[in-house]
Order: C-alpha cells, then sequence, then structure tokens
C-alpha cells in the first residue's frame, strides 16, 4: 500500500466517482461516523456515493443513517474506512477484498491491502482522519457530518476516557459541536441508555466472570444460549468488552463471545501498559495496543485456555 498526504488523498476522492465505502462487520460508531461523514462530504461534492457494511447497522445510528438517501449504482472506486484487515470485511463485501483503491484507517495492525492508504495509529478515532480528508477536499462540515465525526471520536474513545484521547481528540469535538453536532444527545444515547435486554445479557455475562493470574486478568464469557435468554440482539452487546478492564486491579479484560461454526469472538481490553494487540495477533487477529480482537476455533474450554495463557504471557 502506499501512503499518500491528506492532499493526495483529496485529489483521489476528487477524481472518482461511483464510490463504495466499505465498514468492517460489527459496524461500531467509529465505523458509522467515519462511513458517513465521508459520504456525506463526497456527496457535496457531487459525487454518487454510498456507505456499506456486511452486518446490519444498529438502530440507536439511525440520526446517522436516516440522513442519507440511497443511491444505487455500479461501484468503480472502493474505499474503506476505520478497516485493518480484509478478514474485517464479511461475507457480503469479501468480494472487494482485492479491489479497495484507498484506505483511511487507524489501527497499527493495519495489513495494507489496500493501493492507496492514509493509516494514522495516534488518531484516536478514525473520524478524525476522515475531518481531515475532508478539510483537504475544501468541502464544508455541516451538522450531517459533524454528528457522525463526533459519534465516531466519543465512542471510540470511550467519551473520552480512553487513553487514545488526545487533545486532538477533545479539539475536533468541540470544532464539531461549533458545527452543529449534538453532544448531549449523542454522548446520552451511546453511553447512558440502555435496553432491558442490554442489562440481562450484562448480567448473565457478569454470572460467568473469572479472574486468573491473580486478579490480574478477567474473562466473561457470552454463550448463545446467553443471547437466546436475554432476548439480546448483537447490538445490545456492543461495548460490553470493556466490562472486565473496569474491574479494580484487573491488566487484562478478556470477553469470549460464542459465535457458529464452534468460532468465538474474542475481545481484549488492556487497562495499562499491555499490548493486547500483539496478543490477539498470536492468533490471526489485532487492532489497538489497548483495544483488539480475533476470532478463535474450538470448544469453549479449548478457546478460553488458550486465550488466557496468552493473555497470561503478556503480563
Amino acid at each position: 500500500m502506499k501512503t499518500v498526504t491528506f492532499e493526495k488523498c483529496a485529489e483521489l476522492l476528487h477524481n472518482a466517482d461511483n464510490i463504495l465505502i466499505l465498514m468492517h462487520r460489527s459496524p461500531d460508531g467509529d465505523a458509522v461516523g467515519s462511513g458517513y461523514a465521508l459520504a456525506h462530504a463526497l456527496r457535496k461534492a457531487g459525487k454518487k456515493v454510498m456507505p456499506v457494511c456486511s452486518d446490519d447497522i444498529p438502530e440507536k445510528y439511525g440520526y446517522i443513517t436516516d440522513t442519507l438517501e440511497v443511491q444505487n449504482f455500479e461501484p468503480e472506486y472502493i474505499v474503506t474506512v476505520d478497516l485493518a484487515d480484509t478478514q474485517l470485511f464479511g461475507d457480503k463485501l469479501i468480494q472487494y477484498k482485492d479491489k479497495v483503491n484507498l484506505c483511511i484507517d487507524h489501527h497499527p495492525s493495519n495489513t495494507g491491502y489496500a493501493e492507496y492508504g492514509i493509516v494514522d495509529a495516534k488518531a484516536g478515532a478514525c473520524a478524525q482522519i476522515i475531518k481531515k480528508v475532508i478539510n483537504a477536499m475544501n468541502i464544508s462540515i455541516d451538522k450531517n457530518i459533524a454528528n457522525a465525526i463526533f459519534t465516531g471520536i466519543s465512542t471510540d474513545t470511550g467519551c473520552f476516557k480512553y487513553s487514545n484521547a488526545s487533545a486532538e481528540s477533545y479539539q475536533m469535538a468541540a470544532e464539531m459541536i461549533e458545527c452543529g453536532a449534538d453532544g448531549f444527545f449523542i454522548n446520552k444515547l451511546m453511553f447512558d441508555t440502555k435496553s432491558r435486554q442490554r442489562l440481562e445479557i450484562e448480567r448473565l455475562a457478569l454470572n460467568s466472570l473469572t479472574y486468573h493470574y491473580d486478579g490480574k486478568i478477567a474473562v466473561i464469557f457470552i454463550t448463545k444460549e446467553m443471547m437466546k435468554k436475554s432476548g439480546a440482539s448483537d447490538d445490545d452487546t456492543e461495548g460490553i468488552s470493556g466490562m472486565p478492564r473496569q474491574i479494580e486491579g484487573v491488566v487484562i479484560g478478556i470477553t469470549i463471545r460464542e459465535k457458529d461454526n464452534g468460532n468465538f469472538r474474542v475481545s481484549m481490553r488492556s487497562a495499562g501498559d499491555k499490548d493486547v494487540s500483539a496478543v490477539c495477533a498470536e492468533f490471526g487477529g489485532g487492532g489497538h495496543k489497548a483495544a483488539a480482537g480475533c476470532t478463535v476455533t474450538g470448544t469453549a474450554e479449548e478457546v478460553k485456555e488458550k486465550v488466557i495463557l496468552a493473555a497470561g504471557a503478556a503480563l
């Protein structure tokens, strides 16, 4: 992948049309915010563009997604946002894995799968990079773009609580509020509003909590049976991976969620200086130093043992 400047990135986008913006499977606030902010900006530049995802976008992001009219066209230019690896494309988008023209991302584990790319691992959220791209394109930021960018920054920094929240994160968030973003509404919706199903899956997950390595590692397990019993959807599990890390004395928090065909989705969060991205890389995953994930295949006990041993070695 050839690294480009923001000016070159702007030039590439100005010269393109019929643009498909790909977001990673199980989309979070940064993926949705980045994808839709860029799409809105490109629409203002007169482009045909549509953000797409393999999985359904959670309904809570409706204030972002409902503002963009659906356009149908034959894609001619492929852009990815907040997407580190082609493994995260999902089944519906995997056809584009060798066709990506431009990648905009902030994951240090980015595999360089695109023709051109901007990857800034110091950015607290991909949305911060998107904002700079929009500036380089000389496109004004309206309320829709501002809401999308604010959402990306706020959610990926844990409402500005995580260590990746830099001075730039705060500054850009403030600028987005000046441009019309409803910061109070967004933060209340993202962090202070939970469905009954979400509370129930949290309760069941906490009942599975175990401690390892003298309490430095905490693990919660979410089975398909728990999901069925609680009535929770995938939307209800977003952000739940941060729970084990919140426990006093825990250095690495691990959430293991049962998927189909013997696969388990593992999310790791580090409260200290331990690099969980390196741990997840051992299983073909990646992410950030303090937040990463991977997919591990086996029985529940096998997966749990493997993951705990790998995390323990990182201590």
